[in-house]
């Protein structure tokens, strides 16, 4: 069973919208959230940072072509004279004087005198001036001046000039509920198990827990599956499947995963739709395609309920469960719920490990936004932009493709900062082609390129990690000191990132290329123990957010190790459906039926091995280490 976004849901929800006012000087206002217009044009939603900033918003992302309009139909609750306030706020500010995502505001064709994405740092709402309503009926427009990422949240009218819309998280979060008229009781469903995250590892799990009769909600914030696998990221898939000491592990990434490997490649390259249709060919998973877990509910130690909310229609729903799986990447669910977490880096006596830092820090592997142009019959031109970071020859990528070493953020914030990390990623990719096409020594090399795709979803590699019964560490993966609790094998090497050094001077410490150090290891089946949380009973994670410290996660992070966690936590599930007991329980005193699910397997076995791409340096048994 599917739950997507339908039209007539939609439109409902929109009408309520447009006429459920609070009690008080608002009775007469009218919120419309930008995110939910009927006719998104070329804008795209955007909800990366809306656990910080308070909403996802409408992006103009034309990579310097102005999108198509997005528009959407209101009905004011009056005739009369309107003040209007936009939430917005000019992304490049932090490192120019001059505005790179400009656009107007229309009102039945008419734009608002002033032009927006041009003024604040920071998210505000910013006085538009006035306008006169003759017929309660009127069409909004959003109109892109420069294809350079200009947003949108939320535009607002009242008869008030004094009535300006509140800034602070919780202040506006009360705010929006009482102009859009949303309940503050979701919908509620029970399942049997609650994933949320729908990259590879949480659609693996969704999938293998289904086919063993598991009832599954899968949730997920974005409108595709796969992740950093997608066509929005466009990362391909990493590491080994189908090895000991359970070879039909990974039949199932196998059976979903693209055929094809290679980052920022075209968007069929990704395969979106293998997943979306493996998802939806099983009937025991009820899918929630853009819908953000935000909200969690607890008690002695379990989690009782998730809450998500829909980042087109502010709709939210609750999903009840005896069984919940963290595959969000930056371990949200288990954050909300209060579990055991670790981020940034262990100083090395921590866990004595080798490769840690002598002291703790907060460095991370960074967000990498990636790239590519394409080559044209003809010229092809691109701004010469004013907001960019000042460039020259020696800085300059003289390229026409951002791979994964397009990477920045490290060392600050993942969750916190993330829009900011992205911003910047986006900023020096403008900033490096503007300067290829306009002023390079040897700029006719670039005359017909084209700038094709820069993703507007920034990639993660680290954020939190959930702390389980067993903290994997360096030391486990160097003397293969194997657990009787083994499962899905990590076989990349162990792969840290750090800011290139050169990159770090010429960019005074705001580095945006990375470098990658390796470790050769030899496949390591990673603990069960690693994949539950020690502290909230009923939680299991898979992916990048299991439990393993900074430098163990330099190998376990690649998406088909992800995906075979998932596979695993969903037959883990399934055991503890049919035997009423607790993944703690799994580990104790059921094992030995999770081992004879992970001998079976849960993908198609006669299928031809298609994941031969990319499978990095690992040791085998006929090699030594060095």
């Amino acid at each position: 069973m599917a739950v997507l976004p339908m039209k007539a849901l939609l439109f409902t929800l929109l009408c309520l919208s447009f006429t459920s006012y609070s009690d008080g000087k608002n009775i007469h206002a009218l919120l419309v959230e930008a995110e939910s217009f009927d006719k998104k044009g070329g804008w795209v939603i955007d909800q990366q940072s809306m656990d910080v900033m308070g909403s996802p918003y409408l992006m103009a992302h034309g990579i310097g072509i102005p999108v198509p309009d997005a528009s959407t139909s209101v009905t004011f609750p009056k005739k009369g004279k309107y003040h209007v306030f936009i939430r917005t706020r000019n992304w490049t500010a932090p490192w120019s004087e001059s505005a790179a995502g400009q656009f107007e505001v229309l009102i039945n064709g008419k734009a608002l005198d002033q032009t927006f994405g041009v003024k604040g740092k920071d998210w505000a709402w910013i006085e538009g001036g006035t306008v006169n309503i003759d017929h309660t009926r009127a069409t909004l427009t959003l109109h892109d001046l420069t294809g350079f990422n200009g947003r949108c949240d939320a535009i607002y009218f009242t008869p008030d000039a004094s009535d300006t819309p509140p800034s602070g998280f919780r202040e506006l979060e009360v705010f929006r509920k009482e102009m859009l008229g949303l309940s503050d009781d979701p919908v509620e469903r029970a399942f049997d198990l609650v994933v949320v995250g729908g990259g590879m590892a949480g659609t693996c799990a969704a999938i293998s827990a289904a086919r063993l009769g598991v009832q599954v909600a899968l949730i997920q914030n974005r409108p595709v599956l796969g992740g950093n696998n997608s066509s929005e990221v466009r990362v391909h898939l990493g590491a080994r499947i189908n090895l000991e000491p359970y070879p039909a592990l990974g039949n199932l990434v196998n059976e979903i995963g693209p055929g094809r490997g290679g980052n920022a490649q075209p968007k069929d390259y990704y395969e979106d739709d293998k997943k979306l249709k493996a998802v939806l060919a099983e009937s025991n998973i009820s899918l929630f395609l853009n819908y953000h877990a935000n909200e969690v509910e607890v008690e002695d130690g379990k989690i009782l309920k998730v809450v998500a909310e829909s980042i087109e229609t502010g709709q939210r729903r609750a999903f009840k469960a005896q069984l919940f799986a963290d595959c969000t990447g930056d371990g949200t669910i288990g954050f909300l719920a209060g579990a055991a977490y670790m981020s940034g880096r262990e100083s090395r006596d921590t866990f004595n490990e080798p490769t840690a830092p002598e002291k703790a820090d907060n460095l991370t592997m960074g967000i990498s936004v990636q790239w590519f142009s394409e080559k044209l019959d003809a010229p092809s031109g691109f701004p010469d932009i004013q907001w960019g970071l000042p460039w020259n020859e020696e800085k300059s990528f003289a390229i026409t493709k951002g791979d994964w070493d397009w990477e920045t953020g490290m060392g600050k914030d993942m969750i916190e900062e993330t829009e900011f990390i992205r911003d910047y990623g986006l900023l020096v990719v403008y900033s490096n082609w503007s300067y290829l096409k306009n002023h390079y020594s040897d700029k006719e090399k670039f005359e017909n390129e084209k700038l094709k795709w820069v993703a507007y979803i920034g990639g993660k590699r680290e954020s939190r990690r959930l702390i389980g019964d067993y903290i994997l560490t360096e030391n486990d993966l160097r003397a293969q000191d194997f657990k009787s609790d083994g499962t899905a094998p990590t076989s990349w090497t162990i792969d840290l990132h750090y800011p290139d050094p050169e990159n770090l001077k010429k960019f005074e410490g705001e580095a945006f290329r990375s470098i990658a150090k390796h470790i050769k290891i030899y496949p390591y089946p990673i603990p069960f123990r690693c994949m539950y949380s020690k502290n909230i009973d009923n939680l299991m994670m898979a992916g990048r957010n299991i439990s393993v410290s900074h430098v163990a996660l330099g190998t376990v992070r690649l998406m088909r190790t992800g995906g075979m966690m998932g596979e695993v936590i969903g037959m883990a599930a399934s055991v503890c459906n049919d035997k009423n007991v607790l993944p703690r329980e799994v580990y104790k005193n059921h094992f030995s039926d999770l081992e004879k699910l992970m001998t079976k397997g849960i993908g198609a076995a006669d299928l031809p091995n298609i994941q031969n791409y990319n499978l990095g340096g690992t040791l085998m048994e006929t090699e030594k280490i060095k």
